[in-house]
């Protein structure tokens, strides 16, 4: 890691200067103590700098004004072209908490009159991680042993010294595909109800995109996703009493007709910093013992909060800035046009269509359409891991760079060669039919792979295989899949129809 940006010897509190709260620290445990003086920087420039959604646009704006209305006259809020503009005009000396960007960091650490103190929000510290990981040796930086020291450190879903039910990890037991039904029989998620701060923030982006030449992807619609504390408490009370014990036994499941499943929709208001996670995680485990909820479903939701969130973020950090670079299968493919714009009315793919029009109308899907439709998706193609890893935090309304370098780039793309995971998250048409029901409606059979009937996702499955089959030749996880490529006869007409295709909407 560049030493520019290595977490140190930062102190931990400062609590007599000025808090500057990035948009992504609005929680009260950003700050050493309730009075403390904030700052808040609006920058106007931000959205001329890439295409973001719409919704991500309107979310993080509405939180930042909704966390000065809170605050009064505690928060100086400052409008300005950069963030640089708006510290001068704040005009005194500030204290930070460590941003969660390498640029963001590079910033900081330049600027005369900025205490930078250690990052938070997560279960533990980055020096705590560096030092796990570095104890480790040769060892894999495996998630699960994470996982598992971060639930005895934190006294986490255990009886004793032993995890409660006698198993660390449940997740054998949250893997059902979808019921009958079009859609679960839950209760609806919590809701946000809009104010005069978001009918603000909606006229501002209406004023971007019309005098400002500013463009957005996506749609705009309603806000989704809590942006104050209250909200944030609000909806997780309403997953934890309504919708926790559904939650494990279709996470991996997907519905046309249901876009929320049983999810907490509670990424985005822990990105924003509003919910630690460790508050959340305690909180999961003490409504779970209390109310006798499915402990497959409990422990699931903990692991994420406090296991894989956390990993993925201390990654980020200790892989090093150039991570994001690593493209181990060499994929060269620019994204094409309808994907980034996401114009899912060019594809005729059921599954696509549904993931890739669920992302234009709400900058959101859960983890698995994220993994198994999109990424997948870019995975067969070749799309270029550091590009898609931009698309995605762009695009998403949880999507922040830490979040998906190592999501995109590790998980979903086989970048980094399998640090990560240990193959290639590749599928074709049977997985997506075994875990949705978006192939009963599609025009595509899951069980053709050559031909006008031919499943794009498992043409496109085999010809992932065969392309990087020198690769993947000394992954042993592999290599059922790798004989199966001798047993196709019709390997010729996949590998032609799908260089045809190229970069086209399926």
């Amino acid at each position: 890691m560049a030493a520019d940006v290595a977490v140190g010897d930062l102190p931990e509190r400062s609590p007599g200067t000025r808090r500057w709260l990035f948009a992504d620290q609005l929680g009260p445990h950003f700050l050493d103590g309730p009075h403390q003086p904030v700052l808040l920087l609006e920058s106007t420039d931000v959205f001329t700098r890439g295409r973001f959604h719409r919704r991500k646009a309107h979310l993080i704006l509405s939180a930042l004004r909704h966390r000065a209305a809170e605050l009064g006259e505690q928060a100086t809020y400052v409008r300005a072209p950069t963030y640089r503009e708006g510290l001068a005009e704040c005009g005194e000396p500030v204290s930070v908490c460590d941003p969660t960007s390498y640029p963001a960091r590079r910033f900081v650490r330049r600027l005369e009159g900025v205490q930078v103190l250690a990052s938070r929000g997560f279960v533990v510290s980055e020096r705590q991680f560096r030092t796990w990981a570095d104890a480790r040796g040769e060892r894999r930086l495996l998630m699960e042993d994470f996982y598992r020291d971060v639930r005895h450190h934190h006294r986490l879903l255990l009886d004793g010294e032993r995890p409660v039910g006698g198993s660390w990890n449940y997740d054998h037991h949250n893997r059902s595909g979808p019921p009958k039904q079009a859609s679960l029989d839950v209760d609806e998620p919590w809701w946000p109800v809009e104010d005069e701060i978001d009918a603000q923030v909606r006229e501002d982006l209406d004023r971007m995109e019309r005098d400002d030449g500013v463009e957005f992807t996506g749609r705009d619609g309603p806000r989704r996703f809590a942006v104050t504390r209250r909200e944030a408490l609000a909806a997780l009370r309403r997953f934890l009493e309504r919708r926790l014990e559904q939650f494990g036994t279709y996470e991996d499941a997907m519905l046309t007709g249901d876009r929320w499943m049983s999810h907490s929709l509670l990424s985005a208001p822990q990105n924003l910093g509003l919910l630690d996670p460790l508050e959340v995680a305690r909180r999961a485990e003490e409504h779970g013992r209390a109310h006798g909820v499915r402990l497959a479903s409990v422990e699931g939701f903990v692991r994420q909060v406090v296991g894989w969130r956390s990993y993925t973020w201390h990654l980020y950090w200790y892989l090093g800035e150039d991570y994001k670079q690593r493209n181990a299968l060499g994929a060269s493919t620019p994204i094409p046009g309808w994907f980034g714009d996401l114009d899912a009315d060019a594809v005729e793919a059921n599954c696509l269509r549904h993931v890739l029009g669920q992302v234009r109308d709400e900058g959101w899907t859960h983890h698995v359409p994220r993994l198994m439709v999109l990424g997948n998706w870019g995975l067969q193609r070749g799309y270029r891991p550091a590009e898609l890893a931009d698309w995605f935090w762009r695009n998403f309304v949880d999507g922040y760079d830490w979040v998906m370098t190592t999501n995109v780039v590790g998980m979903s793309q086989h970048a980094d060669g399998g640090v990560l995971a240990t193959k290639p998250y590749a599928a074709g048409g049977a997985y997506v039919d075994r875990m949705s029901d978006f192939c009963g409606g599609c025009r595509y059979d899951p069980k053709v792979r050559v031909g006008e009937d031919a499943c794009p996702f498992t043409a496109g499955y085999w010809n992932f295989l065969a392309g990087h089959r020198e690769q993947l030749a000394g992954n042993r996880r592999m290599s059922q899949a790798l004989r199966g490529l001798d047993r196709l006869r019709d390997l010729d007409g996949v590998l032609q129809q799908e260089a045809e295709r190229g970069a086209e909407a399926p």
